[in-house]
């Protein structure tokens, strides 16, 4: 019998569509079925001044939007060959454990609710909501805030008890993430629907090539804040885990770990946040001050230009790549010498992830597919782009 699953079921994270051929319970072939959420945002780039681009970055996985502003920012201070001030590399480090923090609660909330834990899921968004209320604090946005720039931040860091706030959310996550492993942990029903499910062997694991927590459950010891350090992570204390049982109970526990791991480097980050400058002083990539905006009409029209058409960037090509909460997120950028990219290509960790899918569930029964979908931790906008 060959039947769809999605791309309406609400386990299948977004509007992903699985071909099921059964014998009986059994799944002999899985083949996902994408595209039903297709943005053309690789296309969209190249339209766009390389400072709009960033409203793009915070659309494909938009759980872990500042992991992706951060990557696109990189990518294009390396075309121009620009260094950001100490402040805006360690916001950044904040930014975006924060919005690991982010990514990993909605992960575990919806896996599992999707095998049956409901409480679960109420807890973490909980925690949810209070770190959504610091980033409308921040940004004012809940998810797409654009914050991560092309040059720097948006904005300077609130002076009215934003750290405060950070501070107090930090301080009780550690609590919190033992909540969640006593519910589950060594809950039986749990283990018996994670334990030996959706297995991936190591070399399996590097040949399909996953990154992120997919990969570390397998034994892959691999994590760019530490193997090919960015945006001033190897200044910070953190462990990466690795487990090499390679099933879903696995990389559950290695998510779970990275919570921790997160608190512990947003904590260090907050606790050496400097003062000084948000942004480079280059006005190709920010406007200055409004105490040092000169007012004539030949600065005003100067300024309006630098707006509407934004900056030319040296001919080359760059690559950059970050650990975003569900692995390698990489940009390739090609420029030609103007206002916009020539090419814009996306590493997409949730895209390359969702290759082995097949592998986790065939042979398996079909009561295990929503436990395989939920361990790869998928985002359809990241996938369809």
């Amino acid at each position: 019998m060959i039947i769809n699953m999605g791309p309406q079921h609400p386990s299948t994270h977004g509007v992903l569509r699985l071909q099921l051929e059964l014998d009986g319970e059994n799944i002999v072939k899985a083949t996902p079925v994408i595209g039903y959420l297709h943005t053309g945002f690789e296309k969209e780039y190249e339209q766009k001044r390389y400072v709009q681009g960033v409203t793009l970055t915070d659309r494909m996985d938009y759980l872990a939007p500042q992991s992706n502003e951060l990557v696109y920012a990189l990518a294009v201070e390396k075309l121009l060959d620009v260094d950001v001030p100490p402040k805006v590399k360690v916001a950044r480090v904040l930014l975006a454990e924060l919005s690991r923090i982010n990514s990993h609660l909605v992960w575990l909330g919806t896996h599992a609710m999707d095998i049956g834990a409901q409480t679960v899921f109420l807890y973490c968004f909980r925690e949810r909501e209070v770190l959504l209320d610091i980033f409308v604090h921040l940004a004012g946005q809940r998810m797409m805030t654009s914050f991560i720039r092309p040059g720097g931040l948006m904005a300077d860091i609130p002076a009215d008890g934003w750290r405060e706030r950070v501070k107090a959310f930090l301080d009780i996550m550690p609590g919190k993430i033992n909540e969640y492993e006593t519910l589950l942990t060594n809950n039986p029903i749990w283990r018996e629907r994670t334990q030996g499910v959706g297995y991936i062997s190591k070399e399996d694991a590097i040949d399909i090539g996953f990154t992120g927590p997919f990969a570390r459950g397998s034994g892959v010891d691999w994590d760019l804040r530490r193997d090919n350090p960015y945006t001033g992570y190897e200044e910070y204390e953190f462990e990466v885990p690795v487990r090499t049982a390679g099933d879903t109970f696995a990389r559950y526990e290695v998510r779970l770990i990275e919570l921790r791991q997160a608190v512990r480097i947003a904590q260090q980050a907050l606790a050496r946040l400097p003062d000084g400058p948000y942004r480079v002083e280059d006005r190709k990539l920010s406007l200055p001050p409004k105490s040092e905006i000169d007012t004539s009409m030949e600065a005003v029209i100067h300024h309006f230009k630098l707006a509407t058409d934004g900056y030319d960037t040296p001919p080359g090509e760059v690559y950059q790549a970050v650990e975003s909460p569900k692995g390698e997120v990489g940009m390739y950028i090609i420029s030609h010498g103007e206002n916009k990219p020539w090419r814009v290509k996306v590493r997409p960790a949730c895209f390359v992830n969702l290759q082995g899918l097949p592998k986790l569930i065939e042979g398996r029964l079909l009561a295990d597919v929503v436990a395989c979908i939920g361990t790869i931790d998928i985002v359809l906008g990241e996938v369809d782009r």
